[in-house]
């Protein structure tokens, strides 16, 4: 439901349509706009009253400056919070410098770069993004090294609507291509899983969401599809993510103006989160204090608890200095 006693500081006059949390004790949260205005505000409660505002700390923009169009993804440097990462309908990916709000590195493309992504668990500072022109058919992934700001290789994919697998490490070929059927080739004419996707990897698990409006859960290792039915609740373009650290797992979805939440491996709907003014376009779960946030075209970010308004917080990050002598 909820969290009545947190606001978030209403700052975006356009849509939202990315959101990405620094998890921690000292929590960040990245928001990029349709206007192309990126936002960070600070999630912790200075205060210390029950009822506080998460107030925005910076901006970058206003439009023109450094970004002309649409802001499709943030994503913070992994390692520490002095990075962040936009990529936009301005053609271009930019490394941000948090302390002096400018960019450090910029990367041009030849069409709008509609999703980046960087590895959480990556030795080196590699990214690993997609770019796809707008009315073309360019069906390139391009690796990038965020230390030399060069272009590694591409992974060169086709146009047949497919979800393919790649070893980051060579560019020959991909490893396999997930498959929604299972092998029944007599079903491959009849439906098809359309890109593009965006999916969060557990090391055994995959999930995606296509312009097919499904939503389906696949087995990384060998690609088979393993027919959760989760309905027809997705979108093209839609920010989704997973529940960490609760047993069952859960899968939060935009789908109009609420959030759908689902039972990650039995597909049920468990409930329909509704707060939203207007379509709600993207979710972020923060694992520490198991809070939900979510930003729409109606220019909101909230915060979602579960069960009622008061977090669950990871003991962990709890407060347990004592003034007494014992």
């Amino acid at each position: 439901s909820l969290n009545h006693n947190r606001d978030v500081d209403h700052i975006h006059g356009n849509g939202i349509n990315t959101l990405q949390i620094w998890p921690g004790l000292h929590s960040g949260i990245l928001s990029g706009g349709s206007n192309g205005v990126i936002m960070i505000y600070d999630l912790e409660n200075n205060s210390k009253k029950p009822q506080y505002t998460c107030k925005a700390i910076c901006t970058v923009g206003p439009v023109g400056i450094y970004i002309k169009f649409s802001i499709e993804t943030v994503q913070w440097y992994p390692h520490d919070t002095g990075l962040f990462v936009s990529s936009s309908f301005d053609k271009t990916m930019k490394v941000w410098d948090t302390e002096t709000l400018k960019p450090a590195e910029e990367f041009q493309f030849d069409g709008n770069v509609y999703c980046h992504h960087m590895s959480h668990i990556a030795r080196k500072h590699t990214l690993l993004f997609s770019v796809l022109a707008v009315g073309t058919k360019d069906p390139k992934v391009q690796l990038c090294d965020l230390k030399s700001g060069w272009r590694i290789h591409i992974l060169q994919g086709d146009t047949d609507s497919r979800n393919r697998v790649w070893d980051v490490k060579r560019a020959s070929g991909s490893l396999f291509t997930l498959d929604q059927h299972n092998g029944d080739k007599s079903k491959a004419s009849s439906e098809a899983v359309n890109t593009p996707h965006n999916g969060r990897v557990n090391g055994l698990l995959l999930l995606t969401t296509g312009t097919d409006d499904r939503m389906r859960l696949w087995n990384s290792a060998t690609g088979e599809n393993t027919l959760v039915n989760y309905g027809n609740e997705s979108r093209k373009g839609l920010k989704f993510t997973i529940s960490r650290g609760c047993s069952p797992e859960f899968v939060f979805v935009p789908c109009g103006s609420s959030v759908a939440v689902y039972g990650l491996h039995s597909g049920d709907l468990i409930t329909m989160l509704r707060g939203h003014y207007n379509n709600e376009d993207c979710c972020e779960f923060h694992p520490d204090y198991q809070e939900l946030y979510s930003g729409g075209k109606d220019c909101n970010v909230l915060a979602w608890v579960p069960g009622g308004a008061q977090a669950v917080i990871n003991p962990a990050f709890e407060d347990a200095w004592s003034s007494g002598e014992d």
